[in-house]
């Protein structure tokens, strides 16, 4: 058992309207990446339509834009932008952060991509997972800091259980010696992603900014289409699906719920905080090393290093 583990009136079963039901959120500036499409567009919706300010942050703004007029369309929608930001593009984030004026009351670490089949690097020459999923969001955390502390703001990173698959190996970020395999490199940038909350929830605190890292569950969307194998194909036929709704609903728990307040540097799932576990069998649960301090620590030192050069 989890010592002090935060547990909430919601479940597995509970959807994001039923989280937020009775709050309203207006006035509230919240940042979502990947808003555009998936569990993305449903977080932004739900939180928009309890009457927060919602800033979809997406490379695509066509898409972007088709999910902020459907939500838009709603009664008592809050006002919903639509802002270009390439995770990718070390550029394109400064200039997201620059133009950002104001409070932020909470950063939703959404977008991401996984298990590609093959090798993909980026100019730099880092595997383009573990650049996206954790590098452009990292880059994009810490440029938005000073907006967050003037906002008591939250920071939601979205990880996955995958975590469990392959820590940060340190010695081998970029696939430059090891063998590339697509659910190792994909784990080891989920395992970032929780990493990332856990120091910042350290470097943070006194500047009255929480962090937070979470599992959505498995939802249909778009994160599968490089999953094309009959194998993967039979494994998602016979999968326990979430519905966007109930998969968006832990998102919306840590980035406006009251029950949440002041809760900083853990990892939730399905609406609670998740158990801790060394069993390799169990999908669900958090393994120590994605909560290792001391990782945290070193992978933030890294993550500051690779974007300086």
């Amino acid at each position: 058992m989890t010592a002090n583990r935060i547990t909430t009136p919601f479940t597995r079963a509970s959807t994001d309207d039923e989280v937020l039901d009775g709050l309203d959120l207006a006035g509230k500036r919240i940042i979502i990446t990947g808003g555009g499409s998936g569990i993305g567009a449903e977080t932004a919706r739900a939180l928009a339509s309890r009457a927060a300010d919602v800033t979809i942050a997406v490379r695509d703004t066509a898409s972007g834009e088709r999910a902020a007029e459907q939500i838009r369309a709603q009664a008592r929608a809050g006002a919903v932008r639509v802002a270009r930001l390439d995770l990718l593009d070390r550029a394109s984030v400064r200039a997201f952060t620059a133009s950002w004026s104001g409070p932020l009351h909470a950063l939703i670490n959404n977008a991401g991509i996984m298990a590609l089949p093959d090798l993909h690097r980026t100019p730099e020459g880092w595997e383009l997972q573990f650049a996206t999923n954790h590098l452009g969001h990292f880059a994009l955390t810490i440029g938005l800091h000073d907006a967050l502390a003037a906002g008591g703001g939250r920071i939601v990173s979205v990880s996955s259980n995958a975590h469990r698959v392959s820590p940060v190996v340190f010695g081998d970020i970029m696939f430059q010696r090891r063998p590339y395999a697509a659910w190792s490199a994909y784990g080891q940038s989920k395992t970032a992603n929780v990493l990332l909350a856990v120091e910042a929830a350290k470097r943070y605190a006194a500047d009255g900014i929480t962090a937070n890292a979470l599992m959505p569950g498995g939802i249909r969307t778009g994160l599968q289409r490089h999953q094309t194998s009959a194998a993967a194909q039979e494994i998602f036929d016979n999968y326990d699906w979430k519905t966007p709704e109930q998969g968006a609903a832990t998102s919306v728990l840590l980035a406006a719920s009251p029950l949440v307040a002041g809760v900083t540097g853990r990892y939730f799932e399905d609406n609670n905080e998740a158990e801790r576990t060394t069993d390799p069998d169990a999908q669900s649960g958090v393994r120590p090393h994605a909560l290792d301090p001391e990782a945290a620590e070193r992978l933030w030192e890294v993550s500051l290093d690779l974007l300086s050069r």
